[in-house]
């Protein structure tokens, strides 16, 4: 048991089930919520009173409210990205008073890994252009598919990225036989896979038939896959984002699916969201757009709080908590 109950804000909309657990799994706790819930866990929250009392938060709390909430000690967040409170002004506040942040990769990293690599599939063996075909003249081309359609075995894919999301596309991708490398700002050594920097990825961007973005968005990522490193590909490769739209120029990718130096993309992420519909990825050729949805599944409010309560249950008992990012 805690020396002491703690007072825990939430400003995520949870319901039915979930909202079942959260009241169930905090015990003794106190749990707050502000007048105004989020429409969604990927937008911001704004400032709330009732965080300034908090000990936990849980959700997604104004950046800037939490430096001044000096009783605050741990922030959860419902989402893999934590981009708006990647600062340095919440870093060391958050230091000085031995306060922690988390985020929730270990309950995206499964969806997003399965999501990326149904399009991964869907690509080698052409069942989007398949379905246009389907939608379209109906013509049955069966020697162009079965022309464009390849192996996976024995081609090349590079991820951008090797967080909790990379690690477990890595786990399904490498039964299928494929070389795969990944890019880090700082290799351990300890990977499972080819790590490189990114000095050393203009070298292996032309090998690849598949990159994959896992990037988030900060200053050092903003259109990081711009229109030098595109033209590094070959035009028989893939790009796929399920990282942030931030990370990529658009305006690039566009002329490079035009001009067929790209045989395709998969994007579930843009810039901005929602991408309005004039925008010229929507008729790009090849280019096929999820709505953010590759974090998404039946339970994962469910799977969101279970996660919170895991890490409730470390705090409560002073170990080290999952998905620590600050």
């Amino acid at each position: 048991m805690p020396d002491r109950n703690f007072t825990i804000w939430c400003n995520a909309s949870f319901t039915g089930s979930a909202l079942e657990l959260l009241h169930a799994g905090i015990g003794s706790h106190r749990l707050v919520f502000p007048e105004v819930v989020q429409k969604s866990i990927l937008s911001a929250g704004g400032r709330d009173p009732l965080l300034d009392s908090a000990d936990i938060a849980f959700g997604q709390p104004d950046a800037t409210q939490i430096i001044g909430s000096e009783r605050l000690k741990w922030v959860q967040l419902t989402t893999a990205g934590y981009t708006r409170y990647d600062r340095e002004d919440v870093r060391a506040a958050l230091r000085a008073r031995g306060a922690m942040l988390c985020n929730s990769s270990m309950v995206y990293a499964e969806p997003c890994a399965e999501h990326l690599v149904a399009m991964v599939l869907a690509q080698a063996r052409q069942l989007p252009q398949c379905v246009l075909e389907q939608q379209g003249d109906r013509g049955w081309q069966t020697d162009k598919h079965r022309e464009r359609t390849h192996l996976l075995r024995g081609q090349t894919a590079v991820l951008l990225g090797f967080g909790a999301i990379g690690r477990r596309i890595e786990e399904l991708l490498r039964p299928f036989g494929m070389k795969l490398f990944a890019m880090r700002r700082s290799p351990s050594g300890s990977e499972p896979i080819t790590t490189i920097q990114e000095s050393q990825l203009g070298a292996v961007l032309p090998s690849c038939d598949h990159v994959i973005d896992i990037l988030p968005d900060s200053p050092t990522t903003r259109q990081f896959m711009n229109a030098d490193r595109l033209s590094r590909l070959k035009p028989s490769a893939y790009f796929y984002n399920i990282g942030r739209g931030a990370t990529v120029d658009q305006a690039a990718l566009v002329a490079a699916l035009r001009e067929n130096r790209l045989a395709g993309a998969y994007l579930d992420v843009t810039e901005p969201e929602p991408l309005p519909k004039e925008h010229p990825l929507w008729s790009a050729p090849n280019c096929f757009i999820t709505p953010h949805t590759a974090g998404g599944h039946a339970d994962e409010f469910d799977r969101l709080v279970q996660h919170f309560l895991a890490n409730l249950n470390r705090f409560e008992r002073g170990e080290p908590l999952t998905d620590r990012v600050i």
